[in-house]
């Protein structure tokens, strides 16, 4: 379980967060390693589904992971959560060693599948005070941490209904609520704008850009290209397992050789569309 800890809150641009940690990141430095994945493969049988991907993220840095379907982003979420066992290569979550010391690890993470899972028989409430006491965040602390996130996903007015009545969004409201409740210091987040109207997508973006300025790191995948380019410090575009490309949006253009104007969605097409087999060079990082 996660060590207990003071936990305050501030008001920033209208959005309530978590600060504590805070003073340990600034001592540490924004620039400390938060994600190192070291040479990772993973493979299912003799399919290969991630191959020899290496990629840092730093405190207070968001890196988005763009790919086909099929490219490996989902495998490489779950490696770095310690839901999947790597074939080769490690992963480090604050020098942690994601599999061999999984619990220091886990103490400074959380995850987000791309499918909201909660218990049907809870009420979204029920299931934050659930998942707060399982990491380990005293009764009174619970109470409001979970009241202030409820009121920072707009979710006050029905988070006492049974879970199995609720929408997508809904969940993906009390799921991502819940990842937040322990203050982690590597959110690992899968297709978090799913099933999200436009407002309350607009706001988990200003959350997630809230987190990275207070220092958190986050490794986030995602299908909608404009959402990259909105929230996104560095983009990875992965195809056939491999890390094809990674740097900031200048940088992705100088490998696709486009117009310094070109977007995104140009970049993203060239790259994967001209991407060498598999087989051959691995692929280069910028």
């Amino acid at each position: 379980m996660a060590a207990t800890h003071p936990r305050s809150y501030h008001n920033l641009g209208g959005l309530t967060s978590a600060r504590s940690g805070f003073d340990r990141l600034r001592t540490d430095g924004y620039n400390r390693r938060m994600l190192q994945i070291e040479h990772l493969t993973k493979r299912f049988g003799a399919k290969v589904a991630v191959s020899d991907l290496s990629l840092e993220v730093r405190a207070g840095e968001l890196v988005a992971f763009l790919g086909p379907n099929g490219a490996g982003k989902t495998t490489t979420l779950k490696c770095v959560a310690g839901l999947f066992w790597p074939s080769a290569g490690r992963v480090l979550v604050g020098g942690h060693d994601v599999h061999a010391q999984a619990v220091a690890a886990k103490r400074l993470l959380s995850y987000v599948p791309d499918q909201p899972y909660l218990y049907e028989k809870l009420s979204g409430r029920e299931f934050l005070l659930f998942v707060a006491r399982l990491y380990g965040l005293e009764r009174q602390e619970c109470s409001r941490a979970v009241e202030e996130l409820l009121a920072l996903f707009e979710a006050g007015e029905w988070a006492d209904d049974l879970a199995e009545n609720y929408s997508h969004g809904m969940r993906q409201k009390i799921v991502l609520s819940a990842a937040l409740l322990h203050d982690p210091k590597l959110l690992v987040v899968d297709e978090p704008m799913v099933g999200l109207d436009p407002a309350s997508a607009k706001l988990v973006k200003s959350v997630l850009r809230e987190r990275v300025a207070a220092g958190c790191a986050i490794l986030m995948s995602t299908h909608t290209l404009s959402v990259a380019e909105e929230v996104a410090d560095r983009i990875g575009i992965l195809h056939r397992g491999r890390l094809l490309v990674e740097g900031t949006q200048a940088d992705l253009r100088r490998s696709a050789a486009t117009a310094a104007d070109g977007n995104l969605e140009e970049i993203f097409l060239q790259l994967t569309e001209n991407a060498a087999d598999p087989e051959s060079e691995p692929a280069s990082t910028l």
